[in-house]
């Protein structure tokens, strides 16, 4: 990787982008087509979240739940597989992964899961195996003379284990098949479960990422951090702010190679007084000052990698004033290894403004 004299990540090095289930602020997520543009974009490395099939293929979907990312709920010869589920001790209405075979998954259409971004590409693309992305990303590298890295997540681990359809054997078994079963690999591994990064740990050398989720930020700006379902199935009582703490950290260090906080552990944003719009991501949010984690975990000796940087006005707190490149900016002066991104040319846009002006985060 390129270095920069005087970021503060792990080992000096220029941060990765990683598109975020593609470039999935432009086309629907977990498509071949917008794991395409991101590589296209400068993403270093594609995200696909992993679900198993009813007959055990890895397929990538959002969630098991596929009722807001296909054209399911449209399709009579379904309407009978509508159901209720129990995902991580919550229940969840609508269509799953595991009740349909991949021969029924190819016949559905991806559309775009979210309201605020526009649904021109609905119905135009299919949801791609994790063997398909693969594929994209191995002749992606070979045709740019790159490398093009994977960065799968795990979904919702202990469900499917539950189902008979346990997802790290399955991946480790693809890696393994296309020769990316090794610590050289460029391939991450995520999930925000602890207990099946530990079983992965014994399974596979390439890195593993601890990531790190909340239930939500309140008003002060502080979090809310919830629990990993393994701890609550397990009847752990720490949280997902144990984590990270000294202990959690030097725990993670044990299994994995780096840690995926949300972006709100790192800079924390308070709810504005100015009369902003309160109701949408961080619009009316007031950033507080940067905490010590990045510091601290790199003291541990793990990456940090972040999540997730967003175009839209909605996403963005009012310090940026509207503009995305300075909050990559100041993610990346604080140190961030890595970040995830809907909009990888803007990340890559803003990396290339600390490499063209390596004093850029001084003057911040």
């Amino acid at each position: 990787m390129t270095r920069t004299p005087g970021l503060p990540t792990l080992h000096g090095d220029i941060p990765l982008i990683f598109g975020h289930r593609g470039a999935s602020g432009y086309l629907p997520e977990h498509t071949l087509a917008a794991y395409r543009l991101a590589i296209e974009q400068g993403a270093d490395f594609i995200e696909p979240d992993l679900v198993a099939t009813q007959d055990g293929v890895l397929i990538a979907r959002h969630e098991v739940n596929i009722t807001d990312t296909t054209d399911v709920a449209k399709r009579p010869e379904f309407a009978a597989r509508k159901t209720t589920k129990i995902i991580d001790g919550k229940a969840e209405h609508g269509w799953f992964a595991d009740n349909f075979t991949l021969a029924e998954i190819r016949t559905l259409w991806a559309k775009q899961r979210l309201p605020l971004r526009p649904g021109d590409f609905d119905d135009r693309y299919r949801i791609p195996t994790f063997q398909e992305i693969i594929d994209l990303a191995q002749a992606e590298a070979r045709t740019r003379k790159r490398p093009v890295g994977l960065y799968p997540e795990t979904k919702h681990p202990i469900y499917h284990q539950a189902k008979g359809l346990e997802l790290e054997s399955r991946l480790v078994d693809a890696l393994e098949k296309n020769g990316l079963n090794n610590a050289d690999a460029p391939v991450f591994i995520q999930s925000f479960e602890t207990a099946n990064l530990k079983q992965l740990r014994t399974m596979t050398p390439v890195r593993l990422i601890q990531l790190v989720d909340a239930l939500d930020i309140n008003a002060d700006g502080s979090v809310k951090p919830g629990q990993p379902y393994d701890f609550v199935v397990a009847g752990d009582p720490r949280t997902n702010a144990d984590l990270l703490t000294a202990a959690g950290l030097a725990e993670i260090a044990t299994y994995a190679d780096g840690v995926s906080p949300w972006k709100r552990y790192i800079v924390g944003a308070r709810r504005s007084d100015d009369g902003g719009e309160r109701t949408v991501g961080d619009a009316g949010r007031r950033l507080l000052p940067p905490t010590d984690l990045i510091t601290r975990a790199h003291a541990a000796g793990l990456l940090v990698h972040t999540w997730t940087l967003r175009d839209e006005p909605g996403y963005l707190a009012a310090d940026y004033r509207g503009d995305p490149l300075q909050e990559y900016l100041q993610f990346y002066c604080l140190g961030v290894d890595g970040v995830f991104s809907d909009f990888p040319d803007t990340a890559v846009s803003a990396r290339q403004q600390l490499i063209d002006s390596p004093g850029l985060c001084s003057r911040r």
